[in-house]
């Protein structure tokens, strides 16, 4: 079985719906997918293909097409629709719920929600957060920080200086996301996100001092509870023998969850700034996703200096 969300987790962490009718139901009642069904379509009767999994939502045009059906009618329709995996019926607007609608969600225990807002904006905010709460999710190693608005994976193995740099990044306004266990997600097919399991959100594990609160010592603006993971920077111990990119040409990626996100290595060695290095490293990919790269523009002078050398022995000879 793959995840859901009860009606109930969906309702608080949401603060656009209230409950008509069967509360009871509320942590009895799951969502499986992500989709908002418009049932304009069911409603004159055909129920091939009907999504019975999803929430039904009702607007402005599917009450007001009710209020031209018949009592019998609307009672049979919305006995058919409740079908056991149905997780609730939403009326937006605060609209005028069908009494026939009220009578056969009791009939079969399903929750009948309402809301003010509108329609549009009910299946926008409802279709994403579904979206990022059933995404399959991965935990990696790693730390996720937030560097000049850009979401940047720390990765490395045990004790390369992780959650020291990203304390002393921290230190410098810049704002944690997760530490040592970061879970990842498809926002959609491009976009890879990132937060902290509950147990660890907000914590930092230091060496020698233990677990520190972030959160307690910094205040709300050094944590953010997800972003989008934009880079990755693979911190490794320094080898002497290993051919590091020294121009910046080279373009490496990783894939997490089907994405390909951008990754670059930067040894660790005692004396170097890693706080930073990151730092330059990640406002160098800013300015390069922007349109300006150095790596490019030394690639063109050399190549112009070549030219101009190659024009000069040519006189010469």
């Amino acid at each position: 079985m793959g995840q859901s969300v009860t009606v109930e987790k969906l309702m608080t962490d949401n603060d656009l719906l209230h409950v008509v009718q069967g509360e009871e139901y509320l942590s009895k009642k799951t969502v499986g997918v992500a989709d908002i069904s418009r049932p304009g379509l069911v409603l004159t009767g055909y129920f091939d293909f009907y999504p019975h999994q999803r929430i039904q939502l009702f607007g402005q045009t599917e009450i007001s097409y009710l209020s031209r059906v018949s009592h019998d009618k609307k009672a049979a329709l919305f006995d058919r629709m409740c079908a056991d995996d149905t997780p609730c019926f939403v009326v937006a607007r605060n609209l005028p719920i069908p009494l026939e609608m009220l009578a056969a969600a009791k009939k079969n225990h399903l929750p009948v929600l309402q809301s003010s807002s509108a329609t549009t904006y009910i299946l926008s905010v409802l279709t994403r957060y579904l979206s990022d709460q059933l995404a399959p999710r991965k935990s990696i190693h790693g730390v996720l920080i937030e560097l000049y608005g850009l979401g940047v994976l720390l990765t490395g193995h045990s004790g390369v200086g992780k959650s020291e740099t990203a304390l002393s990044l921290i230190k410098k306004g810049h704002r944690l996301i997760a530490d040592d266990r970061v879970d990842v997600y498809p926002e959609n097919e491009k976009t890879l996100m990132g937060t902290a399991p509950k147990i660890l959100k907000h914590l930092v594990e230091i060496r020698g001092m233990g677990i520190i609160n972030v959160f307690d010592l910094f205040g709300v603006g050094a944590v953010k509870d997800s972003c989008q993971i934009q880079l990755i920077i693979n911190m490794q111990k320094w080898d002497p023998d290993a051919n590091y990119d020294r121009l910046g040409l080279d373009q490496n990626t990783k894939k997490i969850c089907g994405i390909e996100v951008p990754q670059i290595t930067i040894p660790v060695k005692v004396g170097r700034s890693m706080d930073n290095i990151i730092e330059v490293a990640v406002m160098n990919f800013r300015a390069k996703m922007m349109g300006f790269d150095a790596s490019k523009t030394f690639r063109n002078n050399l190549l112009a200096l070549i030219r101009e050398n190659s024009q000069h022995n040519q006189q010469e000879n």
